[in-house]
């Protein structure tokens, strides 16, 4: 009897091994577009990080994992499938959003199928973040883009005329008496989106930790993420807006190259900290809530 176990162990060893290397070899040269994409497109260059810090959220768990009960699942072997399929109609067709994709959802197969249901039950959030990697098709994108363009040129010239400061909003065009503002797509405010997308969602899941038997946890860590859009949208107008006060007050030359180069990081360090405050605001009324009942 002890004999079959070890052949059983064994057998089950080397499938696994066998699985993972048909994985890698199969979607090689996607995740070197991946590669490609994060580093030569500023607005995924956050994509060298995602796959680490879902690393980091499986490490985390080893030790949960270590006592999970691991059994084949025929749910994941059809989830499997389903993501080897989108990447075959991927790669036909040449969309490339598909077939990268497709990754995510094979290997949640991968793991569903070799471990079984607790095991995709720990894994489903660092394997789904790994969709953060995934740049958007360019079509969504830019559809996107434009319009953010337009909502954040018009937010910033009504509070520009509400501080006083005179000018004239042509489209997505700012006109200063002294200076000529584009809100350009870089400016939009989808690249921070983005990334911050990314940063709210492993911020959420790491802030509020699971509860048991409740799903307050998710709605505390869905309130969280969903607080980036808002976020993301009011850092950029005030990206825009010191720039264009900087060039009326100060210097047009200021505003191209000082403000617009650390402009960026502006935007970051504003939405983490209004991340922090409204993680911390959730957790002043969750603990309130408690006491009153």
């Amino acid at each position: 009897m002890e004999q079959r176990n070890q052949s059983f162990d064994f057998k089950f060893n080397w499938t696994t091994y066998l699985l993972v290397l048909l994985f890698i070899g199969l979607y090689l040269q996607v995740i070197i577009g991946l590669v490609g994409d994060w580093w030569v497109d500023s607005n995924y260059s956050h994509g060298f990080l995602v796959p680490l810090v879902s690393a980091y959220l499986v490490w985390k768990k080893k030790d949960k994992l270590k006592s999970l009960e691991r059994k084949r699942s025929y749910l994941g072997f059809l989830i499997l499938l389903l993501g080897l399929g989108v990447y075959i109609v991927g790669t036909a067709g040449a969309e490339y959003f598909s077939a990268r994709f497709s990754l995510v959802i094979t290997l949640f197969g991968l793991v569903f199928y070799l471990n079984g249901k607790e095991w995709a039950k720990e894994l489903l959030f660092p394997i789904a973040f790994l969709t953060f990697m995934v740049p958007i098709p360019n079509v969504i994108y830019y559809a996107i883009a434009f319009p953010m363009q337009l909502l954040s040129s018009k937010l910033t010239q009504s509070v520009l005329h509400f501080i006083g400061l005179p000018s004239i909003r042509q489209g997505n065009i700012i006109l200063l008496p002294n200076y000529s503002l584009e809100v350009v797509e870089a400016c939009s405010g989808l690249r921070s989106l983005v990334s911050l997308l990314a940063l709210g969602a492993f911020f959420a899941y790491i802030t509020f930790p699971k509860e048991p038997n409740t799903g307050k946890s998710n709605l505390k860590r869905g309130i969280l993420f969903l607080s980036v859009f808002p976020i993301a949208i009011a850092a950029n107008i005030f990206r825009i807006l010191i720039t264009a006060i900087g060039a009326y007050v100060i210097s047009p030359k200021l505003a191209e190259d000082f403000l617009h180069k650390i402009s960026g990081l502006i935007v970051f360090l504003i939405s983490v900290f209004s991340l922090l405050i409204v993680s911390q605001v959730i957790k002043f009324f969750s603990r309130r809530k408690i006491k009153t009942t």
